[in-house]
């Protein structure tokens, strides 16, 4: 049986990294891109905050296209579904028929996303549901994978913590109560280490005769100028 075509609902976070990594692994799905809401009026990622440009080095390391969705602000629910269900459309027309999603264990969430892909044609994977996640957190860092902190809830984490690496260290400092990937919202963060990503450009590649080298880190410093923020 032939592998099915496949998105992920793209956050640029760990979580949507790591369910990345593991959908790559099983030989039914074919990842053929990234599906991700940019705000419009601020050029950044929708909830994380990230600007477009690190959005897109991302997807370059990770060799995937990437479909950005543009949404308002404020965005009610019915523009954000119309804006959502038109790429949906065009992906359905490229024989997508797979999405992958990097939640762990809200229930109200997934049902949420069942209900609007119900009858669609998609189908969606979750690959890390229901998976411990004080496990899971170690075993994303001891992988490698690295991201920062790029926004946070004031109300249940310090807001010393925004900008911060997600770290063994991270992982001892934060307080009690405080989900470890964060699934409660009490953080939101940006991956740009991994084995997920590959760790040459293939344009400079092209330009370089091989010799190019590019990796996501190198644009890290944007993080904390204006997009590490709290609320």
């Amino acid at each position: 049986m032939e592998p099915q075509k496949t998105i992920v609902s793209w956050s640029s976070g760990k979580d949507s990294a790591w369910a990345l990594y593991e959908a790559s692994r099983n030989p039914a799905l074919k990842l053929v891109g990234l599906l991700t809401t940019v705000t419009e009026p601020f050029n950044r990622i929708s909830m994380h905050g990230v600007r477009v440009e690190l959005l897109e080095a991302q997807a370059r390391s990770l060799r995937l296209p990437l479909v950005k969705v543009p949404i308002p602000y404020p965005c009610p629910n019915e523009i954000y579904e119309a804006a959502l269900g038109k790429a949906l459309d065009q992906a359905r027309g490229e024989g997508v028929t797979r999405i992958v999603f990097g939640d762990l264990y809200l229930e109200d969430i997934r049902k949420y996303r069942e209900s609007r892909l119900k009858g669609t044609g998609f189908e969606g994977v979750w690959p890390i549901w229901l998976q411990d996640t004080h496990a899971l957190s170690r075993r994303m860092v001891e992988s490698g994978l690295k991201a920062t902190i790029t926004c946070l809830d004031p109300k249940r984490l310090p807001p010393a913590f925004a900008g911060r690496t997600y770290d063994a260290q991270l992982l001892n400092d934060l307080p009690a109560g405080v989900d470890p990937c964060a699934e409660n919202g009490e953080f939101h963060t940006f991956a740009w280490d991994g084995p997920m990503f590959f760790k040459t450009d293939p344009d400079s590649e092209r330009r370089n005769g091989g010799a190019g080298r590019f990796c996501v880190h190198g644009f890290i410093a944007d993080l904390t100028e204006g997009s590490g923020r709290t609320g």
